[in-house]
């Protein structure tokens, strides 16, 4: 009787055990991880905790307020899964924008939302100082828009001073953001698009991006080149395609991964 017993209770734990296996998900983000997958992921393996920061603000009447949110999520889903070790935090949505009063830059335009910069450094902060509480060895900084390239390497040279003596590293991959602004640009222009084109902002390379990781935050019937008073839009987003955006998202996953490498490899 009892060795019935005894043999239930061990095929009742292995039917649990296959059961959690089965419904463990095969997802880099930290967001669709229970807690307990996260413990045995950073204490089987060396893990890389990605950071994604994106921001809300006007991207032209043609793209919505969270572009950079779903961007950086996006690109970092796939740089995670390219690295092979990566796992990716919740997307930082509130970022340094310009001032209240009076407003200017993207303040001028409904949605944009803006924080101090010391409050957006003590978010990356405590993100930071959080995932080295748990185990992480490395934590990237990946920031899609230009306000926040400065406070990303600013907390990761503080940081990384702080905790010199200990086996934890930030590192601000400023490579992201270069591709995307730089390269990706320069790759249009290299194919015949005039820079007045491609444009800096919810233009012919921002917006093809989006077309290219998501297309339905694209309104292409409102798209109109600018600059115009009060568009929002440097360049053309009429001319802008998926197709042209998969190159740029090509680009910056490759120029990143190879960025996070080097960076965790001279940690």
């Amino acid at each position: 009787m009892k060795l019935v017993a005894s043999t239930a209770a061990a095929l009742l734990m292995l039917t649990s055990l296959i059961t959690a296996w089965a419904e463990a998900p095969s997802t880099v983000l930290l967001e669709e991880l229970t807690w307990t997958e996260l413990r045995d992921l950073t204490t089987s393996r060396s893990v890389i905790v990605i950071v994604p920061v994106g921001g809300t603000e006007q991207n032209g009447p043609h793209m919505t307020l969270g572009k950079h949110n779903v961007r950086v999520k996006a690109l970092s889903e796939k740089i995670a899964r390219a690295l092979g070790n990566g796992l990716v935090a919740p997307v930082i949505a509130y970022v340094p924008e310009g001032k209240l009063s009076p407003p200017g830059g993207h303040m001028r335009f409904p949605g944009t939302i803006t924080v101090p910069d010391e409050t957006f450094r003590q978010v990356l902060e405590y993100a930071a100082r959080s995932f080295k509480l748990h185990g992480v060895k490395d934590i990237v900084f990946l920031g899609d828009h230009g306000s926040t390239q400065a406070d990303q390497r600013a907390v990761a040279v503080r940081l990384n001073r702080e905790w010199a003596g200990t086996p934890t590293r930030v590192h601000a991959i400023e490579e992201y953001y270069r591709a995307a602004t730089v390269d990706f640009p320069q790759l249009l222009k290299s194919r015949g698009y005039r820079e007045d084109k491609v444009g800096t902002h919810a233009g012919l390379a921002d917006t093809s991006l989006m077309l290219a990781v998501d297309p339905h935050l694209v309104r292409s019937l409102a798209a109109r080149p600018g600059p115009t008073e009060m568009s929002g839009v440097s360049g053309d987003p009429t001319r802008a395609s998926a197709e042209l955006g998969q190159l740029g998202v090509d680009l910056i996953v490759s120029r990143t991964v190879e960025a996070i490498r080097k960076a965790v490899a001279n940690r």
